[in-house]
């Protein structure tokens, strides 16, 4: 967690290399009190010791991985411009990088080269996955004329709401055994009609689920509607090759989308918040289109802010992605897919684990590098509380995990209790994104045995 005196050296010149590019300017007065500074940062730093340790391999439970040192130099070393992509006059150079890395991005999905600059594709950077979606199901509802959107009941709860803001119909879509979006019930309401919008999700938030997406495509080429892919979880893993045959399926026909979410801040390595929305087709700019006279007017050239909802966004965000993408490209058996597939061979160990234990139950086998299991129990409550037990039980052994709801219908079937007294159950889940959890998959289990043996 801590920062090297290595990594100090390397940030410390390269501010140096940046700040050289400007020494023709005046020297301004420098009235610092580092005392008082530094009275501040001793009591932040005490104040965010009220967290669980995220950058641990110990910690397993929520959607957090710690960026990558190179991505935490250089998004320091662009604070210290404090750039601005919405317009080139307040980060064109920042800008620039975020051409640059959106691109990288599109080609691992199959559109375009990398190198491509005339914007074969639309896309842009943005907060995080949540703004991304709302400015796909906006570009959706304004081609589709307000037709209902739908997504599977295990979809992330924010379609629906981003929906609501919209004005736009949305209806949830049952799932199947495997919490995928079931086809039957899907196709059934295709025919129906009034259907604008499907959104199929690559990696599910709470199981990490991979919506059956050729089928889908199949059946967007029978029903016209327009397909948006949230893959701000499971995007990256089209890289990787240690996938079941119907996920990879899934991530080689992602292309055929109209668009497409994905965050780096998740597993690309990235500070919060870096979210990224795709287009397939850049004609969509024209409904970005506006007149800005008073920001656009240093260059005839494409500002960011001309595709993108949001006006002032950190270009540290960008210059953080670029420099990522530099030193680990987005290649099949590279090293940064080398980390994705060793997270899921993580998964796939503490699966086996659960498989041949008197006390769990895994709900599924993972698709990616999410596990969630139920504790056996003679009742739905028990099984639950037993869960939470386990939950608090764990910490008390530094092994970090997380809590997921899940409803009857799903978790019926695979025989972790006997008598269902309410509508769901309470499971254990844990996300393993971090490459460090394939050697560290073995402690994490005995210290798991260890808090499941002292609550009996």
């Amino acid at each position: 967690m801590n920062w090297s005196r290595d990594e100090l050296d390397l940030l410390e010149a390269a501010a140096q290399a940046l700040q050289s590019g400007f020494r023709d300017l005046p020297e301004t007065a420098d009235s610092a009190d580092l005392s008082r500074w530094g009275e501040v940062l001793q009591r932040a730093a005490t104040m965010l010791q009220d967290n669980d340790p995220y950058f641990h391999p110990l910690y397993c439970g929520q959607m957090l991985k710690p960026p990558h040192p190179v991505a935490r130099m250089a998004y320091a070393l662009a604070m210290l411009m404090n750039p601005n992509n919405h317009a080139l006059d307040g980060g064109r150079a920042s800008s620039a990088m975020e051409r640059e890395a959106t691109a990288k991005l599109a080609a691992m999905f199959g559109w375009s080269s990398a190198a491509d600059e005339s914007l074969p594709f639309l896309g842009h950077l943005c907060g995080g996955g949540t703004l991304a979606n709302f400015e796909a199901l906006w570009v959706a509802r304004e081609l589709t004329g307000g037709k209902t959107i739908v997504a599977s009941q295990q979809a992330h709860y924010t379609h629906g709401r981003l929906s609501g803001v919209l004005q736009n119909s949305f209806e949830a879509i049952a799932v199947d055994s495997r919490g995928r979006m079931d086809l039957a019930v899907l196709e059934d309401r295709l025919r129906r009609g009034d259907v604008g919008t499907v959104v199929a999700t690559l990696g599910t938030t709470a199981l990490g689920a991979v919506d059956p997406l050729p089928e889908i495509v199949a059946l967007k080429q029978r029903f016209r509607f327009r397909l948006h892919v949230d893959a701000a979880y499971g995007g990256y893993f089209t890289l990787a090759d240690n996938l079941r045959p119907e996920t990879r399926a899934a991530f080689d026909v992602i292309c055929a989308a109209d668009s497409i979410v994905i965050d780096p801040h998740k597993h690309g390595l990235q500070p919060y918040g870096c979210g990224c929305v795709l287009f397939r087709d850049p004609s969509v700019a024209r409904l970005y289109l506006h007149d800005s006279p008073y920001t656009y007017y240093t260059s005839d050239e494409l500002h960011l802010g001309e595709i993108s909802l949001e006006c002032s966004r950190e270009g540290a965000s960008a210059v953080a992605l670029w420099a990522t993408l530099q030193l680990l490209p987005l290649e099949r058996g590279g090293e940064f897919t080398q980390g994705l597939e060793a997270g899921r061979t993580a998964a796939l160990a503490l699966f086996q684990w659960l498989q041949q234990s008197d006390c769990f139950v895994p709900l599924l086998e993972p698709e990616l590098d999410i596990v969630v299991w139920g504790v056996r129990a003679a009742s739905a409550s028990e099984s639950s509380q037993q869960a939470r037990a386990l939950f608090h039980q764990a910490r008390q052994h530094q092994v970090y995990l997380a809590l997921a709801t899940t409803p009857r219908s799903l978790a019926e079937t695979k025989g972790i209790v006997t008598h269902w007294d309410q509508d769901s159950i309470i499971c254990l889940r844990s996300v393993l994104m971090k490459p460090e959890h394939r050697e560290w998959m073995p402690e994490i289990i005995t210290r798991l045995q260890r808090a499941t043996d002292e609550i009996g």
